[in-house]
């Protein structure tokens, strides 16, 4: 059952199933194009076209695709008459949605492991003492996680370059999204909560994106109810949603940037700007159900708190790492970039960004003053400057 969407004065076309053009001379930004494609879809915004576009990560040949998301408005959280329907799924609430890029799967292993590998690069600037963090640049500094502590504990269930990365805690997936955002001169972030359900459910008022029959998931996700063996599989392996994002539903959990609690009654919410701020370490919301869980988990409008005592149970560091997990369900948990229509400013994207607990301040600076850690400044020169330290 599909929900009438207010567009927002956009106008979302779906004339075929074939790659809208990309970053061709008629772009004016990274997925942005002044003509409608004669084919795939298409959001008008602003006198120019909203279409997919892929980047290539610089210094690599990593890809990775973004797919538009019109504006509108939408009915957020899960009525009571829904099957396997949880109290923090309510009271539901209309929220209001700009519109914006998703990825069109969750962060892979060979997207994420770039930015691990930044680790010893930054050390070695380090070093040198090239590109050092002062007062004056601190704003542009980012950590990088540091070397698994058991990689093959972690990659137990394997870490092909096409499989959702996992096991980053929502810091550490933060502080990729400012990596590649200074890299790429592109505004990433972590979906809202808001913005993640409304990408979900694609137009749709129902359990799940594809209806309300479970017996249908196993076409559209990876859930334990489907699953031989353990563990996430290569991304794009089932059906998309009707906007055209794979593993919404199961394979891997996604952060977003809430904090987790209770819905706030609202008349009308925003979904870019009206999300739970929070500075404790957790819990914060996990989106989508993964490999691991129950067709139920996997609903659209499903939630979940991280626990960061559970999850690092397995962790011998003392303070335990900010930057991985170590215990299950964290090894089923990873991320989707968000990428706005409209950036935001300086101020309000740090909010995306930045440490926001004390808690993780102190692991953090711990390990950066025991020499465990390390600071490095994010910039469109740093792709250039790790290969000419490489060459």
């Amino acid at each position: 059952m599909h929900r009438a969407f207010l567009f927002l004065g956009l106008t979302l076309c779906l004339t075929g199933t074939a790659p809208a053009q990309e970053n061709t001379s008629a772009t004016v930004t990274p997925g942005v194009v002044r003509e409608k494609p004669a084919e795939g879809p298409a959001i008008a915004w602003q006198d120019t076209w909203l279409v997919p576009y892929t980047t290539t990560i610089p210094g690599t040949d990593v890809t990775f695709r973004m797919i538009p998301v019109p504006g509108g408005q939408y009915q957020m959280g899960s009525p009571a008459s829904e099957a396997g329907r949880k109290d923090d799924e309510g009271p539901v609430r209309k929220v209001s949605v700009q519109p914006f890029w998703i990825g069109e799967c969750e962060v892979t292993w060979a997207e994420y492991k770039l930015y691990m590998q930044l680790y010893r690069h930054l050390k070695e600037f380090q070093a040198r003492g090239t590109r050092l963090v002062t007062d004056e640049n601190r704003i542009d500094a980012i950590t990088a996680p540091t070397p698994l502590y058991e990689p093959d504990f972690t990659f137990e269930y394997g870490d092909d370059p096409q499989q959702p990365a996992v096991s980053m805690t929502q810091y550490s997936a933060k502080q990729y999204t400012k990596w590649l955002s200074a890299i790429t001169q592109q505004q990433f972030r972590l979906p809202t909560e808001a913005e993640w359900e409304y990408a979900c459910r694609a137009g749709t008022d129902s359990a799940w994106s594809f209806g309300n029959d479970a017996s249908q998931l196993g076409d559209y996700a990876w859930f334990a109810g489907n699953t031989e063996g353990k563990g996430t599989r290569v991304v794009r392996g089932k059906k998309p949603n009707p906007w055209g994002l794979y593993d919404m539903h199961g394979n891997a959990a996604e952060w977003v940037i809430d904090g987790y609690g209770p819905y706030a009654p609202a008349d009308l919410v925003n979904a870019a700007t009206d999300w739970v701020r929070t500075d404790r370490p957790d819990p914060r919301v996990v989106r989508g159900g993964s490999w691991e869980f129950p067709a139920e988990n996997s609903r659209s409008a499903a939630r979940m708190g991280s626990d960061d005592e559970k999850w690092k149970e397995y962790d011998p560091n003392l303070p335990r790492s900010p930057w991985w997990f170590t215990t299950d369900p964290a090894r089923g948990v990873g991320f989707r970039l968000l990428r706005p229509a409209v950036p935001l400013n300086r101020d309000e994207i740090e909010n995306f960004w930045k440490i926001d607990s004390e808690d993780i301040r102190y692991d953090v600076e711990d390990r950066l003053n025991e020499g465990r850690g390390v600071l490095g400044i994010a910039d469109r020169d740093l792709p250039q400057a790790v290969q000419e330290l490489t060459k």
